[in-house]
């Protein structure tokens, strides 16, 4: 499994602190969440990316990438909800091998990191019934796989097993709460009318890094110690922490 020392997992949440009036353009990106159900519960599809890539080297993330040129709509260049629906797809059978239909992605949450990262991927993430079929990685960009319970792949994080990125942290622990696909799916569809747009600020208490998002009230001033309603999640080194109040 992958894991690095506690300095360099700290630097990389930290140098993403403030603010930046020059931030780089956003990418459109898509990820999709496949699951199965499995004797001890549901289980995700989780991927490792190459330490040697420039972009989350050596996380564990769920299938995904940006959204090509291809993957519009003929005739419809601005519609990035409905490309993004044929990059999770095409990224799955890409990346693990698995072929989904665009028919069986649910809209789960849309994501857009700080302004202070290089490399800066607006991401809609989708749930997905797994099809039947065995995983197959290219052992190049994606180096490992495995299918674990959202519980067990957040146990492996606090024990500093495996690194991931707050995005997929809290989908894992949203999914935690279902036992199965079907209820996993249920609950997805059920928020249809009402998805979660996450734009992440990100502010530091003390040294330690802290992502922000709408309804905190640090959110606006980039500010941990303000008080008052909290939504954010705490990147403490011995275990992230989640507050939504």
């Amino acid at each position: 499994m992958s894991g690095s020392s506690s300095d360099s997992k700290r630097h990389r949440f930290t140098d993403w602190a403030g603010q930046s009036e020059d931030a780089p353009e956003l990418v459109a990106a898509a990820t999709v969440v496949l699951l199965r159900d499995a004797p001890e519960g549901l289980e995700t599809l989780m991927m490792r990316r190459s330490s040697k890539l420039s972009f989350v080297g050596g996380m564990w993330v769920f299938p995904g990438g940006r959204v090509d040129d291809d993957d519009y709509p003929a005739g419809q260049p601005d519609d990035i909800f409905a490309a993004s629906r044929v990059a999770a797809v095409r990224e799955a059978a890409e990346e693990s091998d698995l072929v989904i239909a665009t028919d069986d992605l649910v809209p789960y949450s849309h994501w857009v990191p700080p302004t202070t990262i290089n490399k800066r991927f607006a991401t809609w993430f989708f749930l997905a019934p797994a099809p039947v079929g065995s995983v197959t990685v290219d052992g190049g960009e994606i180096k490992e796989h495995a299918w674990w319970r959202p519980a067990d792949t957040l146990a492996r994080h606090k024990a500093g097993e495996i690194e991931m990125v707050p995005p997929t942290f809290i989908t894992l622990m949203e999914l935690a709460e279902h036992p199965t696909v079907a209820e996993a799916l249920a609950a997805a569809r059920d928020r249809a009318d009402d998805i979660p747009h996450y734009e992440t600020h990100i502010a530091l208490d003390g040294k330690v890094p802290v992502s922000l998002w709408h309804g905190d009230a640090g959110y606006d001033t980039h500010d941990a110690s303000a008080p008052g309603p909290r939504h954010r999640l705490t990147l403490h080194e011995g275990g992230w922490r989640f507050e939504r109040t």
